[in-house]
């Protein structure tokens, strides 16, 4: 069952199966004008929309975590994004789902774990905010990410090659790419400044991983087009991707968490990079999708 929430600006639509947004919609401004669908909507390229990432993000080394000795499967981005969330939470501009742990997700990951997930919308801003927490006696590792895809180009007319990511500051550290799913080595940014030009060769080796992230917003731009801004809270990395082959939509991605190193091997509490809960305690993590005139 989808629940739809809005405001006056705003339409939004978010699924149970994942807790996954299925629509980012502008509210028309009269008669006849529905308002642009700024996600994209799914297709051959890509079936999904903006999955949530949990336990893991990207790949793990042989497609399995270890925990305590014990090999335990584990796919890409994790299981929440397959899974049923309960809503515990709808209104009007509001809407909350979780996910407990149950003896089908301890075959995989044998941890007490909420995942909270709240929307609301306000105006031209969706804000999503997640909650984790465990009620186990032992600290809990883990990584969280949401993997928004959004329309590339952003409107009719456009050239693909005229969209940017602009970051509030500048961003001269290395990144890392995606090879088979894993993390690569440290290579050189292709952000020039606090700008990163979009075109379908910057995928050509998968994503662009920024995992020393300087900035706390992030803007999707074009000329003459409605802009997204991100504004990030608790999420220390970026991923921006599309499909390689070329495909009408960009992902940009707060991600707590990644891909396990080319080569690395061990203890999911150990992995670089990941995160963790103390029993009885709780991370949160947020973004701010907002949509903002030409400007």
């Amino acid at each position: 069952m989808d629940v739809r929430i809005a405001s006056e600006e705003l339409s939004v639509v978010v699924a149970r199966h994942g807790a996954e947004l299925q629509s980012l919609q502008r509210v028309g401004d009269g008669p006849g004008d529905e308002g642009a669908e700024l996600l994209w909507q799914a297709g051959p390229a890509w079936r999904r929309h903006a999955p949530v990432l949990f336990p893991v993000v990207g790949k793990v080394a042989d497609d399995e975590v270890v925990v305590d000795g014990r090999r335990y499967p584990m796919g890409q981005h994790g299981f929440a994004r397959d899974l049923e969330h309960e809503l515990v939470e709808s209104a009007a501009g509001r809407a909350v789902l979780r996910l407990t742990d149950s003896e089908a997700t301890r075959e995989h990951y044998p941890f007490a774990f909420s995942l909270v997930t709240a929307y609301e919308v306000r105006g031209p801003s969706l804000s999503v905010r997640w909650t984790v927490s465990t009620h186990g006696e032992q600290p809990l590792p883990f990584s969280l990410g949401w993997h928004p895809a959004f329309r590339w180009p952003l409107a009719d007319g456009v050239a693909k090659t005229d969209h940017l990511v602009r970051f509030a500051e500048d961003e001269p550290d290395d990144v890392r790419g995606v090879r088979g799913g894993l993390l690569t080595e440290p290579r050189p940014t292709p952000v020039r400044g606090d700008a990163l030009a979009l075109s379908e060769g910057l995928f050509a080796d998968d994503a662009v991983v920024l995992d020393a992230l300087r900035s706390r917003t992030v803007t999707y731009e074009a000329p003459g087009t409605f802009r997204i801004r991100l504004d990030l809270e608790g999420f220390p990395h970026l991923g921006v991707w599309s499909k390689p082959s070329g495909a009408d939509f960009v992902c940009l991605e707060p991600w707590a968490g990644l891909a396990s190193p080319e080569g690395w091997q061990g203890e999911l509490r150990d992995k670089p990079y990941g995160q963790q809960v103390a029993p009885g305690g709780v991370r949160e993590m947020a973004c701010t999708v907002t949509v903002a005139p030409p400007g």
